[in-house]
């Protein structure tokens, strides 16, 4: 379970449609492509396109993980929004701790995707 973060900035999302809390979005307020690059993580859910999402964009933020990560490893978005192991595409971030298995949530070092 993560500590906490520190987010230097976080921005606002109008959500494309519903969105899960602690994952990765486009500025168009929806999921990116596994291995695309993305805008920022969300803070708090979307139940409906046209809500407003805070995203946290420079810092660190809590995402959910995809897959079992190590501390310290780079990381891309999987299709869900997730974070899983970096293999090919564009990295959001570095894992500052462990995630065992999908479903943990984790603190990421954010990696400005221009």
């Amino acid at each position: 379970m993560p500590s906490g973060n520190i987010a230097i900035l976080t921005l606002t999302v109008k959500a494309g449609g519903a969105l899960a809390a602690n994952r990765f979005v486009t500025q168009a307020g929806a999921y990116p492509a596994a291995g695309a690059k993305a805008f920022g993580c969300t803070r708090t859910k979307a139940d409906a396109a046209g809500d407003l999402v805070p995203c946290d964009v420079q810092g660190t933020t809590v995402a959910e993980a995809g897959a079992a990560i190590t501390a310290d490893q780079t990381v891309q978005v999987d299709a869900q929004g997730r974070v899983v192991p970096f293999s090919t595409g564009a990295a959001v971030g570095r894992a500052m701790e462990a995630a065992g298995a999908a479903g943990a949530f984790i603190e990421i070092l954010l990696v400005p995707t221009a």
